[in-house]
C-alpha cells in the first residue's frame, strides 16, 4: 500500500479548517484550524504542517452551488488555492464540499457541543469530512 500524506482545507473567508490522515490513508482527523490575517502568514502556517507531515497532496473542498454550478465562494476558492498550491508546491484536488459544514455541526449536536459557539471546530470538522471523501473515492478507485 502507498503512502498517503495528504491535507485536507475547508477555505473560507475568516477561517481555514485543516485535516491531515493517517499514512495508510484509511482515516482523516481534523488538525487545526487556522485564523486568516494575511495570505503570507496563511501560507507560513500551512508551510510547517506540510513540513512536519510531509505533505505531497492538498485536498480542498470547493463549496459549488446547490445546483452543482461554481458560484462566486467557489471561484474565491480557486483562486486562493490556486496561489496556495504555488507557493507550497503542491498539487491540488478539489471535491464537492456541499454540506459538510452542515454535517460537520450536526455531529457537534450529537455530541452535545454548541456548534454556534465552537466556529473553528466546525471548519476542523468540516475538513476532515472533506479529506475523508477523497480518501473513501481513491480508495474505491484503486480496489475497482
Amino acid at each position: 500500500m502507498l503512502k498517503v500524506s495528504a491535507l485536507g482545507l475547508d477555505i473560507g473567508s475568516k477561517r481555514i479548517g485543516v485535516a491531515g490522515c493517517d499514512g495508510t490513508g484509511l482515516i482523516a482527523t481534523g488538525l487545526t484550524t487556522i485564523e486568516r490575517t494575511s495570505f503570507i502568514k496563511d501560507v507560513e502556517q500551512l508551510q510547517s504542517l506540510v513540513a512536519e507531515r510531509e505533505v505531497q497532496l492538498l485536498v480542498v473542498g470547493l463549496p459549488y452551488s446547490m445546483d452543482g454550478s461554481i458560484g462566486t465562494q467557489a471561484r474565491k476558492v480557486q483562486k486562493f488555492t490556486q496561489r496556495l498550491a504555488e507557493a507550497l508546491q503542491l498539487p491540488v484536488e478539489f471535491i464537492d464540499e456541499r454540506l459538510t459544514s452542515y454535517q460537520a455541526e450536526q455531529m457537534m449536536i450529537a455530541e452535545k457541543r454548541s456548534p454556534s459557539r465552537e466556529k473553528a471546530t466546525i471548519d476542523r470538522k468540516a475538513a476532515a469530512i472533506i479529506l475523508q471523501q477523497w480518501l473513501d473515492e481513491r480508495r474505491a478507485k484503486i480496489s475497482n
